[in-house]
C-alpha cells in the first residue's frame, strides 16, 4: 500500500510515497460506505498548468506525482478562467453564469451576477445533494461563494476569507462562526491551517462517522497571491531560478512532451501582453526590480533578474508547501483506512495568474522577500512560464488561462495506473461525476438540466465522455469549443480560430481560412449565451427580456 510520512513545517525529513498497491480482494472494506466511495476534491488557487511535476514543472511534488503514477492525468480539463466562477461550476454543476456567480452582458437593471451575484434557490450546492444518501460534507479553505458553508449543506468548515494574508488572517470562521484575527509571528501559515482543519475533521468523521461516506472539499489558498511562503521552503529554491525564464519554459516543454501530455508547437511568449489590470502605483511601490512584460531575460537588468528569480522561488515554494500538505491529509486517510475506496480529485481554479498588484497590508521593500510584510505577485514573465506550454493567464479564456491539470485516484474503482486520459472535461463535470457514484439525484427534483457530463466512463477508458460544446465568457473574454474547434477572443479583439487536435497550443488562427466556420461557432456561442442567460433570469419577478 501506499505509504505516507508525513512532518509538520520545522521538522526533518520530506513526505514522501513508498510501497506497491496490493490486488483489490486485500484492501479492507469500509462497511457500510464500502461500495460508494468518500470524495476528496482539491482545489489548488493560480496554479499553472505545468506547475506540478507529473505534468512537467520542476517543482518538488512527489505526493501529487504519486497520486497521478497511481492513478490518471486528464489532459485537456478546464475552469472558468477565474477563482470565484470556478467554485461556483465545482459545487453546484452548472456554468457560473447560469447561476448568477459570474457576469453577463446586457442585464436588467438590478440583477447582481459575478462576485456578489446571488445563487437562485435551484442552484444547490454538491452537500445538499449528497446529504440525502448519507453522505457528510466537509469543507477547508477558501470559499469566494455567496452564503456560508454550513448553511449551504457542509456538515463542517474552516472558511478562510482573508486570503491575502497567509501568516495573520483577520477574517475566517469556523462552522460559520467568526475567529479572532491571528497575530503576526504566531506560527499560523495558512496553507498548513487549512490542512489541519482537514485532517481533523477526517479523524473526527472516522470516530463518530465510520458507517457514513464523506465528501470533504479542501481548497487550498496557494500559491495565489501575495507569495507568502515559509522561510525554509523559499529556501531550497532560492537557486533554481536565477536563470532565465525561457529556459525554464523550455526545460518544461520538453518533459510535457516527453510525458505525452501535449503534442503541437510551442506557442510563442507574448511579449507585449502583461498583467489583466493595470496598477501602475503598485509598480512604483514595488521598485525597479518588478517589469509587468515577459521581456526577454537579457534585457533585464541584474536587480530585475534577481527579484524575478526571488519572486519564482516564492512561488515553488508555496506549491511544494502545498503538496506537503497534502501529503499528511492523505495520511490520515491511510490511517482510517479510508485511503483505497476515496475518489481523490485534484486541480486547479484558473491558470497561473500575470496580475501585479499590491493589496491587504502593502509591500514593506525592507522586508524578507515572502514575508508577511510584503506583497508581491508572480507577473506575466513566470506566468508564462507556469502555463506552459499555452498562451495567455488568468482571466483570459485561452488554453493559458482556462487549462488545468487534473488528478484523479481511486485504488478501489480505477483499475487503470499512470494513465493519460484525452477526454474533454469541465469543471461543471464534478457534480455529475460524484452524484452518479453515490448514487444520488440532483436536489430539487425541478432543477433545470444541468450542462455537465460524468467523468466515469472516463475512469476505464480513455475518450468514452462525449459532449457537444464548452462555452467560456469571463470579463469580456469569449470562446467555445466544439469537437476539435475551439473558437476564442480576447476582450475587444477579434474571433481566433484553432484546431485543437492538431494545434492545442493556439499558435496558428484558421479564421481567414474557415470563415464559414468562425460563423458557425459564432452562432452557437451566441445561442448559448441566450440560453444561460434566460436560465439565469428565470426566477426573477420582471427581470425577462
Amino acid at each position: 500500500m501506499l505509504d505516507y510520512c508525513a512532518r509538520r513545517p520545522g521538522l526533518p525529513g520530506r513526505l514522501f510515497i513508498g510501497g506497491c498497491l496490493l490486488s483489490l480482494a486485500l484492501l479492507p472494506r469500509l462497511d457500510a460506505a464500502a461500495d460508494r466511495p468518500n470524495v476528496l476534491v482539491i482545489l489548488a488557487d493560480d496554479l499553472g498548468y505545468s506547475d506540478l511535476g507529473c505534468y512537467g514543472g520542476e517543482i518538488e511534488t512527489p505526493n501529487l506525482d504519486a497520486l497521478a503514477r497511481a492513478g490518471l492525468r486528464f489532459t485537456q480539463f478546464y475552469n472558468t478562467a477565474r477563482c470565484w466562477p470556478t467554485r461556483a461550476a465545482i459545487l453546484t454543476g452548472y456554468y457560473a453564469q447560469q447561476v448568477r456567480r459570474d457576469k453577463l452582458p446586457d442585464l436588467p437593471k438590478g440583477v447582481r451576477t459575478g462576485g456578489v451575484g446571488r445563487r437562485p434557490s435551484w442552484a444547490q450546492l454538491l452537500p445538499v445533494m449528497l446529504k440525502a444518501t448519507g453522505y457528510r460534507s466537509y469543507h477547508s479553505g477558501k470559499w469566494h461563494l455567496d452564503g456560508m458553508p454550513l448553511k449551504n449543506g457542509f456538515d463542517r468548515s474552516y472558511y478562510l476569507r482573508d486570503q491575502g494574508r497567509f501568516f495573520s488572517p483577520r477574517v475566517h470562521f469556523d462552522d460559520d462562526r467568526k475567529l479572532p484575527p491571528v497575530a503576526r509571528n504566531s506560527g499560523f501559515y495558512a496553507t498548513t491551517a487549512i490542512a489541519d482543519h482537514a485532517i481533523r475533521c477526517l479523524r473526527d468523521h472516522a470516530k463518530k462517522h465510520a458507517d457514513r461516506p464523506f465528501f470533504h472539499y479542501l481548497a487550498f489558498t496557494a500559491p495565489h497571491f501575495p507569495l507568502h511562503a515559509l522561510p525554509e521552503d523559499i529556501a531550497r529554491y532560492r537557486d533554481r531560478y536565477r536563470r532565465a525564464w525561457d529556459a525554464v519554459r523550455a526545460q518544461r516543454w520538453q518533459r510535457v512532451q516527453k510525458f505525452g501530455i501535449v503534442s503541437a508547437r510551442l506557442s510563442d511568449v507574448e511579449r507585449d501582453i502583461g498583467p489583466p489590470y493595470h496598477f501602475p502605483d503598485a509598480l512604483k511601490r514595488l521598485g525597479p526590480g518588478e517589469v509587468n512584460r515577459p521581456l526577454p531575460w537579457k534585457q533585464l537588468t541584474a536587480e530585475q533578474r534577481e527579484f524575478q528569480s526571488t519572486k519564482m522561488a516564492i512561488h515553488a515554494a508555496m506549491v511544494d508547501r502545498m503538496d506537503r500538505e497534502i501529503g499528511r491529509v492523505l495520511g490520515q486517510l491511510q490511517a482510517m483506512k479510508a485511503f483505497d475506496n476515496t475518489l481523490i480529485m485534484f486541480l486547479s481554479d484558473n491558470g497561473c495568474s500575470a496580475e501585479i498588484m499590491v493589496r491587504n497590508d502593502g509591500h514593506d521593500p525592507t522586508a524578507p522577500p515572502g514575508s508577511a510584510a510584503t506583497h508581491l505577485c508572480l507577473g506575466p514573465g513566470w506566468s508564462t512560464v507556469c502555463n506552459t506550454p499555452f498562451r495567455r493567464h488568468k482571466t483570459w479564456v485561452h488554453e493559458g488561462g482556462c487549462a488545468t491539470p487534473l488528478i484523479v485516484h481511486w485504488p478501489r474503482g480505477i483499475r487503470a495506473r499512470g494513465q493519460l486520459r484525452q477526454d474533454v472535461g469541465h469543471v461543471i463535470d464534478v457534480v455529475p461525476t460524484v452524484l452518479e457514484l453515490a448514487r444520488a439525484r440532483r436536489l430539487p427534483a425541478k432543477a433545470p438540466q444541468a450542462p455537465g457530463r460524468s467523468l466515469v466512463p472516463a475512469f476505464a477508458k480513455n475518450n468514452s465522455v462525449s459532449r457537444d460544446s464548452l462555452w467560456w465568457f469571463h470579463d469580456g473574454h469569449r470562446a467555445i469549443r466544439m469537437g476539435d474547434w475551439k473558437l476564442v477572443a480576447a476582450k475587444g479583439e477579434a474571433w481566433e480560430l484553432f484546431n485543437l487536435r492538431k494545434d492545442r497550443t493556439e499558435t496558428d488562427d484558421l479564421a481567414t481560412r474557415y470563415p464559414e466556420k468562425v460563423k458557425q461557432l459564432e452562432r452557437a456561442w451566441n445561442r448559448r449565451l441566450s440560453e444561460i442567460r434566460d436560465l439565469a433570469l428565470r426566477d426573477l419577478p420582471g427581470a425577462s427580456r
